[in-house]
């Protein structure tokens, strides 16, 4: 790895930071210092977002990125941002940017602002006596997660670099000592609906508008177009629950459990972030629970879509200091028809169909769940065999369809008949689009957890980051391997 020879040569540190948030001012966030860590070997680098970035990759060494984001030379302010929120529906004032911090924001070339944030890079005044420091296998999960989502179609952050720093840290949840890493995440924005609520706590109206404001002017565009300033504050909340509705329906598609909806882990631009004890369930589960310390299984997977509108809920106490309360309530009455309508959209495309009669749609969505619950069959699985065994000849006769699995069942039978309905729908134009709609919809990789621990043991015993590299390939391209199916 050749040196740089000066902080001046590193094309990342000679971009445009733009101190934007740092410019609505200091009560916001505090002014902190990287650690200093005796190792930095690079591990990953994504070279999608470097260009995203307005960066030619090949210009980007891998020595200007552990300089960069894991050494963290040539940068200042780095803010550690404040913020509360409801844990496991109980109240926690004591929060904030513990092991992390705001690096820098930048211009994407498609003209929208993006944060880097840091995960691990040291401690901050809101550490609460913790070291301040991300696993490896953290960093490793997260860099999985984040690619996995994003080509799955979810709104996700994803991450930018993942540096190993040559610290053990000891762990309850992992077998210690364990690695250390830092991780440098690209998001919209790293302002969270605790940011909201620790105004609210302080009884700081002022700091809520001068926010919502911020927020509004940079994340909600087309809400400037309102003169009229209670609709544009309006718009803004009716467009992130209609954000949050659209996200909760893309998780469920997937078959994702996020694993700690804390609101201080919900963004007010509506993206997925922040990604702990995550997991995509094999088999369907609507119990299924992704944090082993969620005893109650208030973060289970059925429970996404409601948490999700408890979560947007609690933020309308800070709101209602701007917002007439009204306004907000009447936006919040329709998330659970928005979120339905996303998640009976995401499960047709699953099914192969773009659209189908409101009733129709409903009964095979509902039918379709029930049988996985009821067979030995994956979540993922029976939607990849759907894929790779459509013929057209379905169309003709129902007890064709997924014969091998289904024939003889009363479930399966029922379920035959539903998508045998569907079918009857489409013209034959659109029957022929059903083939294409499954083989770009459902993924022949899914991030299930042996995977990861597959790929964790030879990096553990070997420091072999192979099978990583093999697994991340196979996750930025779940669909074209798909094998053709048949058109009968």
């Amino acid at each position: 790895m050749s040196e740089l020879k000066t902080v001046s040569d590193n094309p990342l540190l000679s971009l445009e930071y733009e101190p934007v948030l740092a410019g609505i001012g200091d009560d916001f966030y505090d002014v902190v210092t990287a650690a200093d860590f005796p190792e930095h070997l690079l591990r990953f680098r994504n070279d999608q977002i470097l260009v995203k970035m307005g960066l030619d990759p090949t210009a980007v060494s891998d020595q200007a990125i552990v300089q960069a984001w894991g050494q963290f030379q040539g940068r200042e302010p780095l803010l550690a941002l404040r913020y509360h929120g409801y844990q496991f529906g109980e109240y926690n004032p004591f929060l904030g940017d513990g092991r992390g911090f705001l690096y820098g924001q930048i211009w994407g070339i498609d003209g929208q602002l993006y944060d880097l944030g840091t995960k691990g890079s040291g401690t901050t005044p809101y550490s609460r006596g913790g070291d301040g420091r991300l696993t490896l296998k953290g960093g490793v999960r997260e860099v999985l997660a984040t690619e996995a989502l994003h080509h799955l179609g979810v709104h996700t952050s994803r991450t930018l670099s993942l540096v190993e720093t040559g610290e053990s840290l000891w762990r309850g949840d992992e077998p210690s000592p364990t690695r250390s890493s830092v991780m440098v995440r690209f998001s919209r924005s790293h302002i969270r609906f605790g940011t909201f609520e620790r105004l609210d706590y302080l009884d700081r109206s002022d700091l809520i508008q001068t926010l919502l404001d911020h927020v509004i002017e940079v994340y909600y565009p087309a809400a400037r177009l309102w003169v009229d300033p209670a609709e544009r504050y309006r718009y803004f909340y009716d467009e992130l629950v209609d954000r949050v509705a659209r996200l909760a329906a893309q998780w469920m598609s997937v078959g994702f459990c996020h694993g700690v909806l804390n609101t201080d882990n919900m963004s007010i631009t509506g993206e997925s972030f922040d990604y702990g004890p995550y997991a995509f369930m094999d088999r369907y589960d609507p119990n299924f629970t992704a944090a082993y310390f969620d005893y109650g299984r208030l973060y289970c997977y059925k429970n996404q879509p409601s948490i999700c509108g408890w979560n947007l809920k609690r933020l309308q106490k800070p709101l209602q200091r701007v917002i007439p309360q009204a306004a907000l309530e009447a936006s919040l009455e329709g998330y659970s028809d928005r979120y339905s309508q996303y998640y009976r959209q995401r499960m047709l495309a699953k099914l192969g169909f773009d659209a189908l009669p409101e009733d129709l749609a409903e009964a095979l969505i509902a039918e379709t769940l029930t049988l996985l619950g009821e067979v030995n069959w994956g979540y993922h699985d029976f939607f990849l065999d759907l894929t790779t065994q459509f013929s057209t000849q379905w169309h003709h006769q129902s007890d064709l369809i997924m014969a091998e699995r289904l024939q003889g069942t009363a479930q399966g039978n029922a379920w035959q008949q539903l998508y045998y309905q569907a079918l009857q729908t489409l013209s034959a134009a659109e029957l022929a689009q059903v083939a294409q709609r499954l083989r770009t919809t459902n993924p022949q990789t899914i991030l299930l957890r042996p995977a990861i621990e597959a790929i964790w043991e030879p990096i553990t015993t070997e420091n072999n980051w192979q099978p990583f590299e093999a697994l991340l390939e196979k996750l930025q391209s779940p669909f074209p391997s798909v094998p053709e199916p048949n058109l009968g």
